[in-house]
């Protein structure tokens, strides 16, 4: 028996609910094969189940494969090196020490709603320090310069 387009158009309708109940868009483009290839069977009466399946196949791959190139220019690839990353985000910021940082021991250090755990130079509690670094979830810190304008 050789399918009509009815088969093929159930098969994109199907293809659609499909895709309406899982994740991802493969479903979309194999049911929009499914209904282009329902048309080909209208202008090309004569081919067979075998020539159909070809079209499906080669429709659906096309379309799969045009999808997934205009996805992949369209999706930046760089993004935010810090992203996921937390404590490389607060390089740069200046907090300061709620205990005091000793040597082979880590202080806290508190910086906007958070305590992290800080590793550096020998310093008191209460210390403005400047984040320089992160080795995991510890912030690497020193000194802060004082402010140019500061008095000692």
């Amino acid at each position: 028996m050789t399918p009509s387009p009815w088969h093929w158009w159930i098969l994109a309708g199907l293809l659609l609910v499909v895709e309406a109940l899982t994740p991802g868009f493969v479903f979309l483009w194999l049911g929009a094969a499914a209904a282009l290839t329902g048309l080909a069977c209208l202008a090309l009466p004569g081919v067979g189940w075998e020539g159909q399946v070809a079209i499906f196949t080669v429709l659906s791959l096309a379309s799969v494969a045009a999808w997934f190139t205009w996805w992949r220019r369209r999706t930046p690839t760089g993004g935010d090196p810090a992203l996921n990353r937390r404590a490389q985000s607060c390089v740069g910021q200046v907090a300061v020490l709620d205990t005091p940082l000793l040597t082979g021991r880590h202080a806290r250090v508190r910086l906007r709603d958070t305590t992290w755990m800080a590793a550096g130079p020998e310093l008191p509690a209460g210390t403005p320090v400047r984040i320089v670094g992160a080795r995991g979830t510890v912030l690497v810190v020193e000194p802060a310069a004082p402010h140019a304008g500061a008095t000692p």
